[in-house]
Parts: C-alpha cells; sequence; structure tokens
C-alpha cells in the first residue's frame, strides 16, 4: 500500500551554507553542520498572558522575534551566528500581542498526524524519524476508507508493507490507541511530553 495521495514523504531538508567571515575556536563543529539541528529544536510559544498555545521550531521562533511580534522569555545556552552578529536560541517564547485560540482541532496533514502519534507507529509501536514513518488508512480506500483523523495513523515501511490492502483485524495487527483528532488537549499533552526534557519549560507547564 502506498502512501495516501497527497499526503506524502517530506522533502529532505537542505542544510544552509556555512556563513563566511565567522570565527570558531579550532575544533568547533562547522555551522553547516550544526546549525540545521538547532533550528529545528522544539519552542514553547506562549500568550501574552504567559498561557501554552503551541510548539514550534527555533526558526520560526526567531523569525517572530524579529519582527518584533514575539520575545524570548528562557534561552538556551546557544547561540547562532551570522557574518556581523550572533544571537541567543529561545526555548520559550511569548507573543507581546493577545492571540485569540479557537477551540479546534489542527489541520489534517502528515506532519500533524506524526505529531499527534509521536512518531510511533500504531502496529509496531517502534518509535522512528519522520523519515522511516508513512500513513496508512485504517480502512483501506479501495473500501471507502476516507482520509480523516479517524482513519489515517502513523505506520513504519514493515507494517505499512504486511497490511497491505486489507484491515488491520484481516492482517493480524493491533492498533495501539484509537485515531482521534488533533484536539487542544491533544497539544497540551504532547507540550507537557516535550516539558519533561526540558526544564525551562516546566514552570509554563505546571502549575
Amino acid at each position: 500500500m502506498k502512501p495516501p495521495g497527497q499526503i506524502g514523504r517530506p522533502p529532505r531538508p537542505k542544510h544552509p551554507p556555512e556563513v563566511r567571515g565567522e570565527s570558531r575556536p579550532p575544533g568547533a563543529v562547522p555551522p553547516s553542520v550544526r546549525k540545521p539541528a538547532i533550528m529545528q529544536e522544539p519552542v514553547l510559544v506562549l500568550n501574552a498572558t504567559f498561557e501554552p498555545i503551541n510548539v514550534t521550531a527555533v526558526r520560526r521562533a526567531m523569525v517572530l522575534m524579529l519582527k518584533g511580534v514575539a520575545q524570548a522569555e528562557e534561552i538556551n545556552q546557544t547561540k547562532v551566528h551570522s557574518a556581523s552578529r550572533s544571537v541567543e536560541v529561545p526555548s520559550v517564547i511569548r507573543l507581546l500581542a493577545y492571540r485569540h485560540i479557537p477551540q479546534q482541532t489542527r489541520a489534517l496533514s502528515r506532519k500533524n498526524i506524526l505529531l499527534r502519534d509521536r512518531n510511533t507507529c500504531q502496529f509496531c509501536r517502534c518509535i522512528l524519524p519522520a523519515s522511516e514513518l508513512t500513513l496508512d488508512h485504517v480502512l483501506p480506500r479501495s473500501r471507502g476508507g476516507r482520509s480523516s483523523w479517524e482513519n489515517l495513523v502513523a505506520c513504519c515501511y514493515q507494517c505499512n508493507n504486511r497490511k497491505g490492502d486489507r484491515t488491520p483485524e484481516e492482517a493480524g495487527l493491533a492498533l495501539a490507541r484509537r485515531p482521534r483528532p488533533f484536539t487542544l488537549h491533544t497539544s497540551r499533552q504532547l507540550m507537557r511530553l516535550i516539558g519533561n526534557k526540558d526544564e525551562k519549560w516546566r514552570k509554563y507547564l505546571f502549575y
């Protein structure tokens, strides 16, 4: 069974070229190796009221800061450098203007389904990088299965091939959990899960 139509594998990230003119101590890791990982690290986003509302990547967080939309509340012990300046990498940012967050689910996408399922194959329970996961229709499309939150799950390629054009029961597979829409409650759970790995997040998530 091939990955669902428009929700395919993401393109491989392109590493930005090394910034010229940057001085580094001997033995330091070149920015061309170090930056991509740093720029994809998670950052907790707070509303103007300090309420946690989202998790974004360092790259997006820094864009919001440079635009004057947000400010850093917590900083990592890391900096990114350009030819003319160095900027501290944020761990938590806060929006300067209050944003109303509607009580609705996120857009249906490959990225959000992998996030909901925590990059875990829902059949063999293996945690894998996004590049080693695909999406599976629980009820195959050939049998009327729709591309919806309730019918799409993260799946490794081995389980995807094993399941084929069958239901999990017919293939002798069992779902780790029933697939559901990505709600605000799901988002908060994920924030707390990531917050366990970053002490700077805890005072904003556990209160």
